[in-house]
Parts: structure tokens; sequence; C-alpha cells
């Protein structure tokens, strides 16, 4: 695995990791050190020559960084922690290593691999947004999951009802962990995957899911708009529950049904015309 490090100054924390945000990264460490500038942004773009050159492009001459590889034989030590996630009476994801026979019969079962990139969708934004899935998608819902990551949100969606389900992620590795637990959980034909931009996507959807953060939200907001049909839903989430008005001030004139927090965080559902 490899990590991605950017070097700036205290001043340019914010405007660095606007840019990684931009880029789809799930997070990013900052660690002080000693150096004139002072702070390295830590995070992870992809495996890929193309992921890297890609975030390298975004930067341009602004930051120095580096590629470094990332061994730590600890590293997966949670799995043994790992327990399944309710997300509603019906509805558990179940981490893929354990024992299906823990979950309660007559569920639906959403079994998971994180690889090694993800997380294993039980962050509260990823639950928030599963609830709001279970709550809206029916038997006719075409679904867009944007951000897609491990394909949690994508796979489940494919398992409520029997329809194609588009997801995209600007990461190649989400792809890879996507087709991958879609294939486990045997929609593998209904899930469709790739790296397209969310302004390649021509269609329009029933429902659009975007687990993703704010700056990146706010970034998509026209084109989450433009690909939400009319009277259709857009679910928001990976938003602070206390700090998030201005991407729904973005997304205007889109109004908010439902909003939901935990942890403090939030996920918004809103309706388009």
């Amino acid at each position: 695995m490899r990590a991605f490090v950017v070097v700036v100054s205290e001043l340019d924390v914010d405007a660095a990791s606007d840019v990684m945000w931009q880029l789809g990264v799930r997070a990013i460490e900052e660690r002080r050190v000693a150096s004139p500038d002072g702070v390295e942004l830590w995070t992870a773009v992809g495996d890929e020559p193309e992921a890297i050159e890609r975030a390298i492009t975004a930067l341009g001459d602004r930051w120095p960084h580096r590629v470094v590889e990332v061994v730590d034989v600890a590293a997966d030590t949670w799995r043994d922690f790992a327990a399944p996630m309710r997300v509603s009476d019906d509805l558990v994801v179940v981490p893929a290593w354990l024992d299906e026979t823990e979950v309660a019969a007559n569920s639906t079962v959403v079994r998971i691999e994180p690889g090694g990139a993800f997380g294993l969708g039980d962050h509260p934004t990823t639950l928030l947004s599963l609830q709001a899935l279970d709550r809206l998608v029916a038997s006719d819902t075409d679904v867009l999951d944007v951000g897609c990551g491990t394909g949690v949100i994508a796979v489940t969606a494919a398992l409520l009802q029997d329809r194609p389900v588009r997801a995209i992620d600007i990461a190649s590795a989400a792809v890879e962990a996507t087709i991958d637990n879609a294939h486990r959980n045997g929609v593998d034909g209904r899930v469709v995957v790739d790296t397209a931009d969310l302004a390649q996507i021509d269609d329009t959807y029933d429902l659009v899911v975007a687990n993703i953060l704010a700056p990146v939200l706010v970034a998509l907001a026209d084109d989450l708009r433009r690909v939400t049909r009319p009277g259709g839903r857009l679910v928001i989430s990976g938003i602070l529950a206390d700090a998030h008005q201005h991407v729904l001030d973005a997304l205007s004139p889109m109004q908010v049904v439902r909003s939901d927090d935990l942890d403090g965080w939030a996920c918004v559902e809103l309706r388009s015309g």
C-alpha cells in the first residue's frame, strides 16, 4: 500500500487539503514535522500510477510531495474486533470473514470486504446513508452511488431491488473493491461501476447517494442536481451535523425533506423539483 504525502506550511494546510478532498480521498492525516514547511499531509490516492499521476497533476507545482510505501503488519488487527452492523430490523452489514450464523434469520445480509484502503462501512455517515437507502429504495428505483468506496451502498441497493445500480468513484481501488463485493453478494451482474467523473454521467436517477465530504459535495453540486430526476431524492452524508448549511446552499433549489444526525455527523435527504 502507498501513502501520498504533501508537504505544506501551516498557512497552506486548508488549501492543499481541499485539493486532496477534490480528488476523492477518504481521510487526511496531518503530521507536524521539523522542516521549513512544517506540516505533512498523509493520504491515499490509490496505488496505480494513473491515480498517483492524477494527484500530482492536481497539485501542480504548489507543494512538494512524495509517495511512501507503507508496511504495517498490525494494520489488520482491527478485523479481530469487527462485528455485524445492524442497519434496520431486516438489513445488516456483515464483515466478510465472520460467520453469518450470528445474524438473525430473515435479514438481508450484505457481506463486505473493505480491502486495504477503505473502511468496513460502519462509520456514522455510512450507517445513516444505508438507513436512508433502506427507507427509499422500492422495486423500481434507479440508484446512483457517487463515491462508492467499498461498494456497500451500491451492493445494498442491488440486493434491495432487482434493477441495475450505477456506481462511480475516481479511485480505481474503489472500483475493484466494489466489483469484488458485488460478486461476493451475487449481484455483480447488476452493479455497473467505473471511474467516470460525475460530469460524464448523462442519465438521471430516482435516488442519488453521495456519502462524500462537504468540499467535494459543494464542488459537485451542479452535477448532483442534474443527475437527480425531477421528483427524485438526493441523499448526502459525510457532512458535520452543525456545519453543513453551505452544502445545502450550493444544492439549492433542492428542498430538504429529512435530516438525521449520528455522533456529530449528518445525513440529509433532498428532493429535486
